[in-house]
């Protein structure tokens, strides 16, 4: 999960995970939940708790996250994009593939790129040897993540599309990168990308 405190000081809750008392204790600390955010189909299992929780919210999804939360009545899609935090977070939905888009957002202030699955970067502390193996092998150990082997294989057909949306993600020049699964990258983000989608050229 990725907060960002807009101008307004309103709340921007990226993939939003289980709500604790905890969580919510702190979230409320810090300010007003406005946007509640499902940036892709596998990044919505919590999103009904957090509906609840804060019912003033604006809740957006992608087509893909709509179609499947049918019991969720949101106010936008990502597909479309134009929504009300453009002047300080921008957007690209990441499509092309026949298993999942990816709605990626660009803080402009922080120069963050801030993804969910598009690259897991796991640290591999907390893996055995059989899971490091595994994870290597499939690019998405740290220092040098990648997106996920399978979603990589099923561009096979798509890749100038996909070179596309990588175009626009350089374009932005991120420092930081925040990922769901894996160890932000702090610095450099763009040459951090570059090598990561190497698969693509």
């Amino acid at each position: 999960m990725t907060i960002v405190r807009l101008s307004d000081g309103g709340l921007w809750v990226h993939s939003p995970i289980q709500l604790s008392n905890s969580i919510k204790e702190q979230i409320n600390n810090l300010g007003q939940v406005k946007y509640l955010i499902a940036p892709n189909h596998l990044h919505h299992l919590f999103l009904s708790e957090w509906v609840f929780a804060y019912p003033s919210a604006e809740i957006y999804g992608t087509d893909e996250v709509i179609k499947k939360c049918r019991d969720i009545h949101f106010h936008a899609s990502l597909n479309q994009g134009g929504n009300a935090w453009n002047s300080e977070i921008e957007q690209e939905l990441f499509s092309g593939s026949p298993l999942m888009e990816e709605c990626v957002f660009y803080h402009r202030l922080s120069k963050t790129l801030i993804v969910t699955d598009l690259v897991e970067n796991f640290s591999g502390q907390d893996f055995n040897y059989w899971q490091r193996f595994v994870a290597k092998g499939a690019g998405i150990l740290a220092p040098n993540g990648k997106m996920p082997l399978d979603w990589r294989l099923s561009f096979m057909f798509s890749k100038q599309e996909a070179r596309k949306h990588l175009s626009k993600l350089l374009s932005w020049k991120p420092n930081i990168l925040v990922m769901a699964h894996g160890e932000i990258v702090l610095d450099n983000a763009d040459e951090f990308l570059q090598r990561s989608f190497k698969w693509l050229v």
